[in-house]
């Protein structure tokens, strides 16, 4: 199976600010926000069990099947060693290697997370570090 081809360094860097919600819903949860002993590091959105989920950039597919704690995940590689993660998904609409473009929808929102609400965990990483997708993402 050939791979979609990479995205170009700095082109994901380049839409800070400027890219869609990944979900039409409510934030539920913000990143840092007091979880337990821990803190969020991503957002939960709640959103109709089904509703479309959507990349918010384009790139490629790295990751798509169940994970412990995340439910049904997406990842997807936008370069410069950006990924954003969609976890808690009641079906997953993209395989690894797909290649995805801006508002592709890749899954529907849902709880299969170990959450009781119907939505999207959202993720944002640089480096393999979560950082705040709210000056990234226009909610």
């Amino acid at each position: 199976m050939a791979l979609a081809p990479a995205v170009p360094d700095g082109a994901f860097a380049s839409l800070r600010g400027q890219m869609r919600a990944p979900v039409s819903g409510k934030i539920a949860a913000r990143f840092g926000a007091k979880r337990g002993q821990a803190k969020w590091k991503g957002m939960f959105i709640q959103a109709a069990e089904g509703a479309d989920v959507r990349a918010v950039a384009g790139g490629r597919v790295v990751f798509a099947n169940w994970m412990r704690g995340f439910g049904n995940l997406v990842i997807v590689d936008h370069g410069s060693q950006y990924l954003s993660i969609y976890g808690n998904n009641h079906a997953l609409l993209k395989h690894a290697g797909d290649a995805v473009k801006a508002g592709d929808t890749i899954a529907s929102a849902g709880s299969t997370g170990g959450n009781e609400e119907s939505g999207l965990y959202f993720e944002l990483r640089h480096l393999g570090r979560a950082f705040d997708p709210a000056s990234w993402i226009k909610f």
